[in-house]
């Protein structure tokens, strides 16, 4: 499932930018990386990665309110690109029901 957070600029993959994309987008999706693990969030099931002219953030998180604080940090980080969300919540209820073996 993807969520668009930006719908804004165009982004490229590989070490060169493309023309019209901001030269410090590597820069700027590793700053995002280093605010996940460092933060109150201590994030480290989250990547962000420049794939096919766009940043992907997908892994999974623990709860609904964190990813939606990893969007949040994201569109903060990130403003300007466009980035799609792959992020799952696990879910980390007890069963309904007893497994049969």
């Amino acid at each position: 499932m993807s969520d668009p957070v930006g719908h804004q600029g165009p982004a490229a993959s590989g070490p060169a930018p493309a023309a019209g994309m901001p030269e410090n987008v590597e820069y700027r999706v590793a700053h995002l990386q280093d605010r996940l693990a460092a933060e109150e969030l201590g994030e480290l099931g989250v990547r962000a990665e420049v794939r096919a002219g766009a940043i992907a953030l997908t892994g999974t998180v623990p709860s609904a309110q964190c990813r939606e604080t990893v969007l949040r940090l994201a569109r903060e980080e990130l403003a300007g690109l466009t980035v799609h969300a792959d992020l799952v919540v696990a879910q980390t209820a007890r069963p309904d029901h007893a497994e049969e073996l």
